[in-house]
């Protein structure tokens, strides 16, 4: 992911520490990693070869250790210091590029890639560019992965209510498929479930406001997202839920790797 780079009063702490932190406390309480991984996991197991895992956005790196040892190396793209930080700890075999996608070069074929909760920091009328890019890094036989929220899932209406922003792979996919320079092969749009769960109510505040952390939308104020997590995502027994499911526009590259 690449959160915003300023630095607060006294330049003692950045918003990407910030972001890391909430990021965190977000994860710790929701069954994320464990659906996706999962489902990643049937992804690896059908792939003709496991020679190169490309990360892009892997964050804390939790992702990038479970499907990295699948593969003979890692290459991670990840312009967020605080995450590379972390993904140092988590990954240290990892080759990590400090450039964003649409400067970074992995140097290399890769039988996977992914690009986890990304494009939210990229401008729209980039993505499919930034895919195609992506595209031709992977080699014949292998796979590119997208996941982010679903459009319809609780997260995103709480999204759309507060910014009026909205996000789905469904468009996407179909600029991919009409473009003369599109993927060969097989593509198609996946779910996978996930849920957030907390009894503490400043907490999941804290979430909601880094759920709602897009790039050049205002931040709504913290009363407001207590309110909105109150009336919409509290449950009788005065527990907090927010359903996050996620959608995955699969790629799967037609032909074999020629270098056997």
């Amino acid at each position: 992911m690449e959160p915003p780079k300023t630095v607060t009063a006294g330049g003692l702490r950045t918003d990407e520490d910030a972001y890391y932190d909430a990021f965190t406390r977000f994860l710790a309480n929701s069954d994320e990693k464990v659906t996706t991984h999962a489902y990643l996991d049937e992804v690896v197991r059908r792939l003709p070869a496991r020679r190169v895992f490309l990360d892009i956005g892997p964050a804390d790196g939790a992702t990038t250790r479970h499907v990295g040892r699948s593969f003979d190396r890692t290459v991670c793209v990840e312009p967020s210091e605080p995450m590379r930080r972390a993904l140092a700890r988590t990954c240290p075999d990892a080759v990590v590029l400090a450039e964003p996608v649409h400067r970074a070069d992995p140097g290399v074929g890769v039988d996977l890639a992914l690009l986890s909760h990304v494009l939210y920091y990229i401008p729209r009328q980039e993505w499919a560019a930034t895919l195609r890019r992506v595209l031709g890094w992977v080699e014949p036989g292998g796979t590119l992965l997208v996941i982010q929220q679903d459009p319809d899932n609780a997260c995103m209406r709480m999204v759309r209510h507060f910014t009026g922003v909205g996000f789905g792979l469904r468009e996407l996919a179909g600029e991919l498929a009409a473009a003369p320079d599109g993927p060969t092969g097989d593509l198609r749009l996946e779910s996978v479930p996930a849920h957030y769960r907390s009894d503490d109510l400043a907490e999941t505040v804290t979430v909601a406001g880094f759920l709602l952390s897009f790039p050049g939308s205002t931040p709504p104020t913290r009363e407001a997202v207590e309110e909105y997590v109150q009336r919409h995502f509290r449950t009788e027994d005065g527990t907090y839920r927010i359903a996050h499911h996620q959608e995955v526009l699969r790629v799967e590259r037609s032909g074999a790797r020629t270098d056997d």
